[in-house]
C-alpha cells in the first residue's frame, strides 16, 4: 500500500478567484488539507502554504495582506501529512522559480498576529508610560479597535463581504487575529 501523493505542477492548476461574486471565500474548500499558492492581482506568487483547514488560512492571509490575495492555487490531500505538504510547496517553490516574499523577508506579516501597538498615537504612548497594567490594556484594546476598523475598511474596499471577527482576548496585547 502506497502513501504517495502525486504533486501536481503548479504549472497544471487553474488561477481560482481569491474572492468569488459574493465577496466570500469559497466555502466548498473549508475543513480541506492541503497546499495553497497565493497570488497578486498580476498573478505574481506571493506565499505558498499549507494547512489543516485551507479555507481559514486563506481568511487569516486575506485579514493580514488584502492587497496580495487575488489569485490561488491549490491541492489538496485526504490525510493530514506533514512530509507530503511540506514536499508540494517546496515543489511549487522551487517551480517558481524564486522564493515569495511571503515565504522569506515578509513572513510574519502573512503568519503571524497583526500588531497594531506601533499605531499609537505620540498621546497614547505618553499616556501609556504613566499609568498601571490596567489602564495600559485599555489603551491597547483601544488602538487595536482602531487599527481593526482600518483593516475592515480595507476589506471592504477590496470587496470582502464575509464576517471577520478578531480574537478579542489578543486585543488586550494589541494584537488582531481572527477568532
Amino acid at each position: 500500500m502506497s502513501t504517495q501523493i502525486e504533486i501536481l505542477p503548479l504549472s497544471s492548476l487553474e488561477y481560482l478567484a481569491y474572492l468569488d461574486h459574493d465577496g466570500c471565500i469559497d466555502e466548498d474548500i473549508q475543513g480541506k488539507i492541503g497546499v495553497y499558492a497565493i497570488f497578486d492581482q498580476a498573478q505574481e506568487m506571493q506565499y505558498v502554504g499549507y494547512s489543516r483547514d485551507i479555507y481559514l488560512s486563506l481568511k487569516q492571509h486575506l485579514v493580514r495582506q488584502p492587497h496580495n490575495c487575488y489569485w490561488i492555487k491549490l491541492q489538496t490531500i485526504t490525510r493530514p501529512s506533514r512530509k507530503i505538504l511540506e514536499d508540494i510547496a517546496s515543489a511549487w517553490i522551487q517551480e517558481n522559480g524564486a522564493t515569495p516574499v511571503g515565504n522569506k523577508t515578509q513572513k510574519s506579516v502573512w503568519t503571524e498576529p497583526i500588531d497594531a501597538n506601533p499605531a499609537m498615537t505620540e498621546e497614547e504612548k505618553s499616556q501609556y508610560q504613566q499609568i498601571d497594567e490596567l489602564g495600559q490594556i485599555k489603551i491597547r484594546k483601544k488602538v487595536a479597535r482602531r487599527v481593526e476598523a482600518q483593516i475592515q475598511k480595507e476589506l471592504s474596499d477590496r470587496g470582502v463581504k464575509m464576517n471577520i471577527r478578531f480574537n478579542p482576548k489578543l486585543k488586550e496585547k494589541g494584537l488582531l487575529d481572527l477568532k
